[in-house]
């Protein structure tokens, strides 16, 4: 294909992305560009963050967002921690009053469990790489509104492009159903392997629901074990 057709397609797609009222475009990993903004002209913008090639570069960069009202309501933004290079990514949804008081994801009661669950496992907080859907708490720990996944998932998208995870794991249905673009049920999801923008994805209850309910303790684990047959076979 020549520049000049890919020129043209893109811009057709940009327009029908336009007609149907989408702000984001997503681009595979392996080509240049990975996701942008739809301008008021149909054109595509990509946004500096964008440009960043560590995610030490990309958290100076945006760890001051203002894109939602929740830049105004929060104490600290939560980027992520982790290994940069890791295997495994963990994807929840929001921080919690722990997370946004420390500026960490997961240091709360669940991710005392996630630390646990991780040991079983023989890996540590620092072999794997955890984030959320969003960057700030929602007030009250309410769910995220999909203006604010819609706004803020770019950043997750672009720290999986540069982690370049074999396997993400989403901790329970709210993050499961964002990244996946489905209204399906936690129990649907699981024990299925779904595709994520090239990265293979898997969805598990999260450690929260553990400390609710310990019936749900044996069919993570399970999961847990699944995840690293799928990644000895090789992701």
């Amino acid at each position: 294909m020549t520049s000049a057709n890919f020129q043209d397609l893109l811009c057709t797609y940009l327009r029908q992305c336009r007609e149907r009222g989408d702000r984001f475009v997503y681009v595979p990993f392996n080509t240049e560009m990975s996701v942008g903004t739809i301008d008021d002209s149909g054109n595509l913008a990509i946004d500096d963050f964008e440009q960043t090639e560590s995610l030490d570069e990309m958290n100076q960069l945006i760890c001051d967002c203002q894109k939602c009202d929740l830049g105004r309501t929060r104490t600290n933004f939560v980027f992520g921690v982790g290994n940069p290079d890791a295997d495994i990514m963990f994807v929840g949804e929001a921080p919690g009053a722990d997370e946004d008081r420390l500026g960490e994801p997961f240091v709360g009661r669940a991710g005392q469990l996630l630390n646990k669950i991780l040991a079983a496992m023989k890996l540590q907080r620092e072999d794997v790489y955890i984030a959320n859907i969003l960057k700030c708490r929602p007030p009250n720990n309410r769910d995220p509104q999909p203006s604010e996944a819609e706004t803020c998932e770019p950043y997750l998208h672009h720290q999986i492009k540069l982690i370049r995870p074999k396997i993400i794991c989403c901790l329970g249905r709210i993050a499961a159903q964002r990244l996946l673009q489905t209204n399906m049920s936690l129990g649907q999801m699981r024990d299925r392997w779904f595709d994520y923008q090239g990265t293979t994805l898997m969805v598990t209850y999260h450690p929260a629901a553990l400390l609710r309910n310990s019936q749900y303790k044996r069919p993570l684990w399970d999961d847990m074990q699944k995840l690293l047959k799928k990644l000895e076979n090789g992701g």
